[in-house]
C-alpha cells in the first residue's frame, strides 16, 4: 500500500504544472545565478546577515530589548526556511522513485522500497554534508540562547557571505582549483615550520642562553619570522638562533612569492570567466538583442551603428583580437564560437534576442551558424553575409531570412555610376560614413501617391535624391526586371524606368537627410488628406 501511494505521488509530482514551477521559481530565486529574482535576494539577504550579526554582537554586552529577540528569532526562522528550501531543490526525489519503478518494470524485478528510501536519503545527506550547507546550519546555531558557548559559530553566519556575493564565490573556486598547488605549498611550509622551530628551541632554550621557555614560542618565533612581521617581542639571542631565523626569513619570502605566484596565476585563468558572467548579467537585463557574429570589417560597421541608435547587441568571435578590439570600443562580447549551441543559448537566442547576425569571412562558418541559430530558435530572424554567391542558396536552405553579398552589392554600384562622379562620390561618402550623405528606404504605404506610378514619372530630382533601387514582393516585376533574390521579396537595382511601384514597395534613395524626409512628406500627403476626410 505504501509503495503504490508513493509511485501515485511520484507521478503526480511529475505532472503537476504548479509543482514544477514553483519548484523552478526557489531555483530561480536561489540557484541559477544569472535570473534576477537570485540577484534581489541575495542583497536582501546580505543586509539579513549583517543585521543578525550586529545584533548578536550587541548582545555581548547589552541586555536586548524584546524587539531585538522578536527580529533575531524572524531572521533565524528565515535562515532555516532557506536551509529546508535548498535542500529540497538539490534534487528531484520523485525522479528516483520513478527511476527505480521505471527499471522494476522493464526488467521484471521486484520494487525495493527500502532502495528508494535509500538513495533519497543518500541524495538529501550529500547537501546537508557539503561545505555551504554546513555553514547554513551552523549560522543557525547562535540563535540557541541556553547554550551561550554556541555563540562561537556566530563566524558562519558571516561565512554565508559566500552564497550571496559572486566575487567571494570566484574566489574559493579559484583556491579550489588551485588546491593542488595549495596542498603541496602547504605541505612544504608545514615541514619547514617544524623543522624552524625544532631548531629554535634548540638553539634559544633557558639552558642554551635564550628567550625561548617552550615549542610554542620556538613555533611562534619561526611563523612571525617566516611571515617577515617580525613583532621583536621575542628575538633570538645566540649565534645558532640567528642563523636558523635568517634561514627563515630567506626562506619565508620564497614561500610567500611562491603562493603570490598561484593566486595570481589562478586570476588570470578566472578573469575571462567573471568578464563573461558580467556580460551574461547584463544580457538578462536587456530586450530585443541582437546577436552579431564575427567581429571583422562587416561587424565592426554593425556595431557601430547599432551603437549609434542605442540598439542593444552582442558580440560572438572566437578569434582573440577581435574580442579585444570589441571589449576597446566597450562593446558587450562572448569570446566563443558562434556555431556551439550552449555560446548562443548564453546569449540569449532563445530568451530576449529579436535577430542575429551572421557576419563571419568564412560562408562555411555562417551557414553553421545559422543551422544552428534556427534550431534553437525557428522564430527568430537570420540576416547572413555571403562571400560567394554560389553559398547564398545553402545559406537560404540553412534557415536565413536574408542574405547580404556586399560584394556583388559594391560591385554592381561601382559598374553602375563609375560614369557618373557626383553619384560615385555620394557611394564613397557613405562607405567611409560621411554625414552629408545617407542611404534610407522610403516605403509606398497605401494611399501614397506614387503608387501605380512609373519610375520616370517620380520627381526624385525636386528633393535632390537619386533612386538606388526598389524592394519588392510583387509578382508581376519577375519577368520584367533583373532581380536579386531575397527571402521574401526581391531587389531590383537601379530599376528602368518602366518599373511601376506598387503598394508595400520600399524604394531605396541617396540624398541628404532634409531631402529624404521632404520626398517622404510629399508622396504621403495625400494619403494624410484622405484620412483626415474619412
Amino acid at each position: 500500500m505504501l509503495t503504490r501511494l508513493l509511485i501515485y505521488l511520484a507521478y503526480f509530482l511529475k505532472t503537476s504544472a504548479r509543482y514544477q514551477s514553483t519548484k523552478h521559481f526557489f531555483r530561480r530565486l536561489l540557484v541559477i545565478p544569472q535570473s534576477r529574482p537570485k540577484a534581489y535576494f541575495d542583497v536582501f539577504m546580505i543586509v539579513i546577515v549583517i543585521i543578525s550579526v550586529f545584533l548578536q554582537i550587541d548582545k555581548v554586552s547589552h541586555q536586548p530589548p524584546h524587539w531585538h529577540l522578536v527580529f533575531e528569532d524572524c531572521i533565524v526562522a528565515l535562515f532555516i526556511l532557506e536551509y529546508l528550501l535548498r535542500a529540497w531543490i538539490h534534487n528531484d526525489s520523485h525522479q528516483i522513485v520513478l527511476d527505480h519503478y521505471e527499471r522494476s518494470e522493464y526488467l521484471d524485478i521486484p520494487f525495493k522500497l527500502h532502495k528508494v528510501l535509500s538513495a533519497i536519503a543518500a541524495r538529501k545527506i550529500d547537501y546537508a554534508f557539503s561545505p555551504l550547507a554546513l555553514i547554513d546550519l551552523l549560522a543557525i546555531l547562535p540563535s540557541y540562547r541556553p547554550l551561550r558557548f554556541l555563540r562561537v559559530f556566530l563566524i558562519f553566519r558571516l561565512f554565508k557571505l559566500f552564497r550571496y556575493i559572486n566575487s567571494i564565490k570566484l574566489f574559493t573556486q579559484i583556491l579550489s582549483n588551485k588546491r593542488f598547488e595549495l596542498y603541496t605549498l602547504a605541505v612544504f611550509l608545514g615541514l619547514l615550520l617544524f623543522i624552524g622551530s625544532t631548531a629554535i628551541f634548540l638553539f634559544e632554550n633557558p639552558g642554551s642562553g635564550g628567550d625561548v621557555h617552550d615549542l610554542f614560542d620556538a613555533f611562534y618565533l619561526a611563523v612571525v619570522t617566516m611571515s617577515t612581521v617580525g613583532y621583536g617581542d621575542i628575538a633570538p639571542q645566540t649565534a645558532g638562533g640567528r642563523l636558523v631565523v635568517m634561514g627563515l626569513i630567506f626562506t619565508g619570502v620564497g614561500v610567500l612569492s611562491f603562493f603570490t605566484s598561484i593566486i595570481v596565476s589562478a586570476f588570470n585563468d578566472k578573469v575571462n570567466d567573471l568578464r563573461e558572467n558580467q556580460v551574461y548579467a547584463e544580457l538578462h537585463q536587456l530586450e530585443g538583442i541582437v546577436i552579431i557574429c564575427g567581429f571583422g570589417r562587416v561587424g565592426m560597421h554593425i556595431a557601430r551603428q547599432l551603437a549609434e541608435h542605442q540598439q542593444p547587441f552582442v558580440i560572438i568571435d572566437k578569434l582573440d583580437h577581435h574580442i579585444e578590439g570589441a571589449r576597446h570600443l566597450g562593446y558587450l562580447t562572448i569570446h566563443g564560437d558562434a556555431s556551439k549551441n550552449e555560446v548562443l543559448t548564453l546569449a540569449g537566442i532563445n530568451r530576449n534576442a529579436s535577430a542575429i547576425l551572421c557576419t563571419t569571412g568564412d560562408d562555411v562558418s555562417n551557414v553553421y551558424i545559422t543551422l544552428t541559430s534556427r534550431q534553437l530558435n525557428p522564430a527568430i530572424r537570420i540576416i547572413s553575409r555571403a562571400y560567394l554567391h554560389d553559398n547564398v542558396r545553402k545559406l537560404y536552405q540553412a534557415g536565413a531570412n536574408h542574405v547580404i553579398e556586399p560584394f556583388e552589392i559594391a560591385g554592381m554600384a561601382a559598374a553602375e555610376y563609375v560614369g557618373q562622379p557626383v553619384a560615385f562620390g555620394a557611394i564613397v561618402g557613405i562607405m567611409h560614413e560621411e554625414k552629408e550623405f545617407v542611404l534610407d528606404t522610403v516605403c509606398a504605404h497605401p494611399g501614397s501617391s506614387i503608387i501605380g506610378k512609373k519610375i520616370a514619372d517620380i520627381d526624385f530630382g525636386h528633393s535632390k535624391l537619386m533612386l538606388i533601387g526598389v524592394i519588392s514582393a510583387h509578382p508581376e516585376h519577375l519577368k520584367q526586371h533583373e532581380r536579386y533574390p531575397m527571402q521574401d521579396r526581391h531587389f531590383y537595382f537601379n530599376p528602368k524606368n518602366t518599373f511601376e511601384v506598387q503598394e508595400g514597395d520600399l524604394l531605396v534613395v541617396l540624398g541628404k537627410q532634409i531631402g529624404i524626409e521632404y520626398f517622404r512628406y510629399q508622396i504621403e500627403k495625400s494619403r494624410f488628406k484622405l484620412g483626415r476626410k474619412k
